[in-house]
């Protein structure tokens, strides 16, 4: 077996960390930075408080970034960057403000729109902004990964867009910056770390040190989710959770993620299912079909994870999911034929074929008529 291993992004974490921005500013050496966040920081007053604590090093903010970043929002935040000489870039919220910003802070030593490299194959410019990366969200990782994750509600799709350029250049984990999440979001992001860190470990992509990452990330999911939606004060389950998020995120940016994310991406467009949500929903389905294979690796993994295989640690999979809260089905929908032969149809996305177990239509088809 051949790997290689890359992580370039350096990690800081611990309660209250976000407060040395300005000093993680003059290590970059920059001085003309735009904090990219979303509406509700700054109806909230955290962008500001970010801002203040840049001591100046941050000159503006650009706000508008959806919960599924559009391509739109990348082309006008790229465009304030041009606009104002911005030397570097602070992505402030969940994966959104992460993507668009990873994506403009490439596109915008261009005069392109983000759509010539969305979904099209050709390759992101390498050329890139320093970018300092500040989760507030338990969920996505994407404040260590190459990939930025966008929509095109124009032309009806989502996915997402690799380079290695849009690798940040610091991460600050803060886990205080989690302690406001609603119940609901600390479960659909937490879902989600788990699907990071699952899908990492039996993508065909697997290697030893992201296999070892995945295990120590989905442990804690196991243990602590459950804590840290139902008691939001709590400071170790919040602590705990942060780190799982940011460790699952390093377990799957090699391997890249498989089944569950291809089949989000029609959950979230179609049905407007929140992306950890939308992941966590087929999970214990997918868990069934990968559990043999890999020459039993995957249900040694369920059992280092104190379950007796893959297939009792799908049933705990489900039982998490109710336990938080989070749907199990799509009943609510009243699916027709068609909207679930849409489903199958879009759920063919390149990282289907990372999965382990080849995924058929039929596969797809049964999997969404059981949750009519």
């Amino acid at each position: 077996m051949e790997w290689e291993y890359l992580q370039p992004v350096t990690i800081r974490f611990g309660a209250g960390i976000v407060k040395e921005l300005k000093n993680v500013a003059e290590s970059l050496h920059c001085d003309r930075g735009l904090l990219v966040s979303d509406p509700f920081f700054m109806k909230s007053g955290l962008a500001e408080q970010i801002v203040a604590a840049s001591d100046g090093a941050l000159v503006g903010i650009y706000s508008q970034v959806s919960p599924n970043p559009e391509v739109t929002e990348v082309d006008a935040c790229a465009q304030q960057i041009r606009e104002n000489n911005i030397d570097f870039l602070v992505a402030l919220g969940g994966g959104s403000a992460l993507d668009c910003a990873k994506a403009a802070g490439s596109v915008c030593f261009t005069e392109d729109s983000i759509r010539k490299y969305h979904g099209t194959g050709v390759p992101m410019p390498q050329e890139h902004l320093p970018l300092v990366a500040i989760p507030t969200t338990a969920g996505t990782g994407s404040e260590v990964t190459c990939v930025s994750v966008l929509s095109d509600k124009a032309l009806g799709k989502k996915g997402p867009i690799n380079s290695n350029a849009f690798y940040p250049a610091i991460a600050l984990i803060d886990p205080e910056l989690t302690y406001t999440l609603p119940p609901y979001m600390t479960a659909s992001t937490g879902i989600d770390v788990l699907c990071h860190a699952v899908e990492g470990f039996w993508s065909k992509g697997h290697q030893p040190i992201c296999d070892a990452l995945a295990l120590h990330a989905a442990k804690i999911v196991f243990e602590t989710l459950r804590t840290a939606v139902k008691e939001p004060q709590n400071q170790e389950a919040r602590s705990k959770m942060a780190e799982a998020s940011v460790i699952a995120g390093l377990a799957f940016t090699l391997p890249k993620t498989t089944s569950s994310h291809a089949c989000s991406f029609p959950l979230t467009n179609l049905l407007h299912i929140p992306h950890g949500e939308a992941c966590g929903l087929t999970l214990d389905y997918f868990a069934r079909i990968n559990a043999d294979a890999q020459d039993g690796r995957i249900h040694a993994f369920a059992r280092e994870l104190g379950f007796k295989d893959m297939y009792d640690m799908a049933d705990a999979i489900h039982q998490l999911k109710v336990d938080v809260g989070l749907r199990t089905d799509l009943k609510e929908y009243n699916l027709t034929d068609e909207q679930v032969a849409d489903l199958v149809r879009i759920s063919r996305h390149p990282n289907l074929y990372n999965n382990p177990v080849e995924i058929t239509d039929a596969m797809l088809d049964e999997m969404y008529q059981s949750m009519r």
